[in-house]
C-alpha cells in the first residue's frame, strides 16, 4: 500500500455483518427479514403502522445478543486502535459490533438500533430494551420516541463531518456494500474527485465498482484483515 497514505475512510456497509449472522438490508428477494424496505424504513410506514414498524426494529434489537463481531469488525477496531493518522469508519449498519470489537473512530450515519429518537424534541437516548409505540421522552415528556433509525426520505448524521473525511481522505475504502444507496453511494466518486486512492472489498462488483482503482472480491472476514496487516506492515 502507497505510503503516502496518511488519512483514510472507511466506509462499511451490511456484507461486513453478514458473516455474524445479520441479515443484509435488502436480500436477493427484495425484502430485509421478510418485510419490503418501504413497509419497515420510511416516515410513511411509521405513520401507517406504528406498531409494525416498532415491533420490526425491537426484533432486530434483540438478534444483536445472538451475534457477535467477526473477523473483519476485529480487523478494523485495531486499525482504529493503531493507524497514526487520521481514521473514520462510516457505517451504514444499525447494529453495534463495530463497538463490541473495539471501534472508536465511527460514525452510524443511517442510525442505530440500540437509540430512540423523540420524534417531538430530537432527543436521542440510548435503547435496549422493546419500545412500544407511544413511549415517552424523558426530555419533552411527549409520548413520540421512535427508533432512531434514518428512515428513506431522511437526511443520514453527520453528513458534513463524513464529506469533510472523505475530502480530506489520501484512502477510501468501501467494505460489504450494494453501491446503490446514496447519499454513500457517491463517497467513492468524492474521494476519486479529491485524488485519494479507492478500493472496494465485496462477494461481488458493487453498482459503483467502476469508480474504484481496485476490486477485491471475497469474505470481509478474510480480506480486511488482510487489508488491515498490509495498512499496518
Amino acid at each position: 500500500m502507497n505510503a503516502d497514505i496518511h488519512n483514510i475512510v472507511i466506509l462499511t456497509g451490511a456484507g461486513i455483518s453478514a458473516e455474524s449472522g445479520l441479515a443484509t438490508f435488502r436480500g436477493p428477494d427484495g425484502l430485509w427479514e421478510g418485510h419490503r424496505v418501504e413497509d419497515v424504513c420510511t416516515p410513511e410506514a411509521l405513520a401507517r403502522d406504528e406498531a409494525l414498524v416498532h415491533r420490526f426494529y425491537d426484533e432486530r434489537r434483540a438478534k444483536l445478543a445472538e451475534v457477535r463481531p467477526n473477523a473483519a469488525h476485529r480487523a478494523l477496531a485495531a486499525l482504529d486502535a493503531e493507524w497514526p493518522g487520521d481514521l473514520l469508519i462510516v457505517t451504514q449498519n444499525v447494529d453495534d459490533l463495530h463497538e463490541r470489537a473495539g471501534a472508536r473512530r465511527l460514525i452510524h450515519m443511517h442510525g442505530e438500533l440500540q437509540s430512540a429518537l423523540c420524534a417531538a424534541c430530537g432527543k436521542a437516548v440510548r435503547w435496549s430494551d422493546p419500545l412500544p409505540p407511544g413511549t415517552a421522552c424523558d426530555g419533552c415528556r411527549k409520548p413520540a420516541l421512535r427508533p432512531d433509525i434514518v428512515f428513506f426520505g431522511e437526511m443520514p448524521y453527520d453528513m458534513d463531518r463524513i464529506d469533510a473525511a472523505v475530502r480530506d481522505a489520501d484512502l477510501f475504502v468501501s467494505i460489504g456494500t450494494s453501491g446503490a444507496v446514496y447519499p454513500a453511494a457517491g463517497f467513492v466518486q468524492t474521494a476519486r474527485h479529491v485524488g485519494a486512492r479507492t478500493l472496494e472489498l465485496n462477494l461481488d462488483p458493487s453498482a459503483g465498482s467502476v469508480y474504484f482503482h481496485e476490486t477485491r472480491l471475497g469474505p470481509a472476514s478474510m480480506l480486511v484483515p488482510d487489508l488491515v496487516r498490509e495498512l499496518l506492515a
